[in-house]
């Protein structure tokens, strides 16, 4: 896409990145505030940016932010020591969706992982997203497998 950078995130991104996260109804009902989402948000942010292996993004539209997302290389035994690429937290500003920014980030985001000789891409999408998940088959995804979790 014309005009599309991704780049990792800076410590002032922060708030744009946990704004994203406010204009998300699902998120909304699921991650209840509880007044210290701020200090955990920049301790995740720091550890986010010592580690080589995960990368929080930023997607800039003609220098303007519209986007964001996580990108991790998780290491593994199985399948001859594969790595695989894991993406989070996909975010398009509500006034920029429908534009093709979300597919010009998946895009970038699995070059990436080809680059870093990962043999595969996963994500999760909450079942609550059935447009997300029209959105991720469109890009080659398969549901292949049911996510659990635990909240501890």
């Amino acid at each position: 896409m014309q005009g599309l950078t991704i780049r990792d995130a800076r410590a002032d991104d922060l708030p744009f990145v946990t704004g994203l996260i406010a204009d998300d109804a699902v998120a909304a009902t699921r991650d209840r505030p509880t007044g210290n989402e701020a200090a955990y948000q920049r301790e995740a942010f720091e550890a986010i940016a010592a580690d080589p292996n995960h990368r929080l993004l930023v997607a800039e539209l003609d220098g303007e932010r519209v986007g964001s997302f996580q990108l991790s290389f998780i290491p593994g035994v199985a399948v001859g020591g594969a790595w695989r690429g894991q993406i989070e937290f996909v975010r398009v500003t509500s006034a920029m969706r429908g534009r093709g920014i979300g597919e010009a980030m998946m895009r970038w985001a699995l070059e990436e992982c080809r680059a870093r000789g990962c043999y595969l891409v996963q994500l999760t999408s909450d079942h609550q997203r059935p447009a997300a998940h029209r959105f991720y088959e469109r890009l080659g995804f398969v549901a292949s497998h049911a996510g659990f979790k635990l909240r501890l």
